[in-house]
């Protein structure tokens, strides 16, 4: 008997590659595309979101006169240099930029070092009472701030520092939520496998933290130093309770703009303008690390 000749079999054509540009699908078999009625969305959000800082650039360079009229002007005007010079002229907004950047700069990088390094040992460190430590510590959060002013006045008088720096600095250096926000942060995202391997090599605590610890948590390291700088740079109560017209920080500085019978409001949106555009920059320098931080949180990897 003579075998059958068997056809060899082709191999499947494969399908043709998805063009650049266009929609791929997911695993389900979905298409992944954003629709008209999602963009009309984001735009509008965006629109409304940016709405309240483009008139406060309208209002800072209008005068008086036309912020007062009915309906107002949603054009820029040329008053902008005049209105910046009458906020150097009522107060001292350049001592108080200084000031506030020292402030703010001092306790994001004192709150990002000292609640990375306490997140860490909550989160990987095994030690007697950690739970309850932790526990007071979230517990601190239900605490109304305004409940330590007058034992934290009393203090700061008695060392001496009342109407100093040092006054609004130091209470700033740690904060629950850093701290909380931290360790949870390295739970998911420091495997522990990698500090194992390093304590197999002999490195030290130390060493795992800078060489290990930092670089992943980077990412979370960033999106706390920018919620701490806006909150030390917008913190206008216990500035205010701490130190004096003489040496005030931008919040307490704009106080003192647009007196008399009637308040000029464009002079105080030029001063809020001033005090908006460091926190603008700062959000600039580290918007890659944030958005990195909340995708990276939002991910489990």
């Amino acid at each position: 008997m003579t075998a059958l000749a068997v056809p060899p079999t082709k191999p499947p054509a494969a399908g043709p590659r998805p063009e650049p540009g266009r929609p791929r699908r997911n695993r389900a078999g979905r298409t992944m595309q954003g629709g008209k009625l999602a963009y009309a969305i984001l735009i509008v959000a965006v629109l409304i979101s940016a709405f309240p800082f483009y008139w406060t650039i309208v209002a800072a360079s209008r005068s008086n006169a036309d912020l007062a009229k009915v309906p107002p002007t949603l054009l820029p005007g040329s008053n902008l240099i005049h209105n910046f010079e009458a906020v150097m002229e009522e107060a001292d907004i350049g001592k108080a930029l200084l000031n506030s950047l020292i402030v703010s700069g001092s306790i994001t990088i004192g709150t990002v070092l000292c609640c990375t390094l306490a997140g860490f040992a909550f989160a990987k460190l095994r030690f007697r009472g950690r739970g309850a430590l932790l526990a007071i510590t979230v517990g601190t959060m239900m605490i109304p701030p305004q409940l330590g002013v007058i034992p934290l006045f009393m203090l700061i008088a008695e060392l001496g520092w009342v109407n100093q720096l040092q006054a609004v600095i130091l209470p700033g250096l740690v904060s629950a939520f850093g701290v909380f926000f931290m360790r949870q942060y390295l739970v998911q995202s420091l495997p522990d496998e990698l500090i194992e391997a390093a304590r197999v090599d002999g490195a030290s605590t130390a060493r795992i933290f800078w060489s290990i610890v930092v670089p992943i948590a980077r990412p979370g390291m960033a999106v706390l130093g920018m919620l701490t700088f806006m909150a030390a740079w917008n913190d206008f109560f216990w500035p205010i309770v701490a130190l004096s017209s003489q040496e005030p920080t931008v919040q307490v500085a704009l106080r003192q703009l647009g007196g008399g019978y009637v308040h000029d409001q464009s002079v105080i949106m030029a001063g809020t303008l001033l005090g908006t555009l460091p926190v603008l920059l700062v959000f600039g320098l580290l918007g890659r690390q944030i958005v990195g931080g909340i995708m990276q949180g939002a991910v489990k990897g």
